[in-house]
């Protein structure tokens, strides 16, 4: 299987379970690997037969910048299955990671993620 990889896409979101991320707002980065297969991509390079990465990446956009969700959880699932429906004969899996750098945690860490994977990786 062939992979393309949307890797550290950054949006502004209002997710969360505190009146304040709703509120206020908070970044969130994603990560999205797409499982294809890039034969015939490859041997005439031609649009039509992968996916357009840049469409991929406005997908996310708009979900992440979009209705806002309590959980990352859901989120992430909406993300994957919009992947999925919207190339149902092109993507055979989906893994999408989305990352809160800045959660209200009290603590000290990198970061808080959630990843989930659909169909064939």
């Amino acid at each position: 299987m062939d992979y393309i990889h949307l890797k550290d896409m950054q949006f502004y979101g209002y997710h969360g379970v505190l009146a304040a991320e709703t509120t206020l707002g908070q970044r969130f980065r994603a990560n999205v690997s797409l499982a294809v297969d890039m034969t015939m991509a490859g041997e005439t390079d031609d649009l039509t037969y992968t996916v357009n990465y840049a469409e991929v990446y406005a997908l996310c956009r708009d979900i992440v910048e979009g209705e806002p969700f309590k959980l990352i959880e859901a989120l992430v699932v909406k993300i994957a299955n919009v992947i999925l429906t919207t190339y149902p004969e092109k993507v055979k899996g989906v893994r999408v990671e989305l990352i809160k750098p800045d959660p209200p945690i009290h603590g000290y860490y990198k970061e808080v993620s959630v990843e989930v994977t659909r169909g064939d990786f």
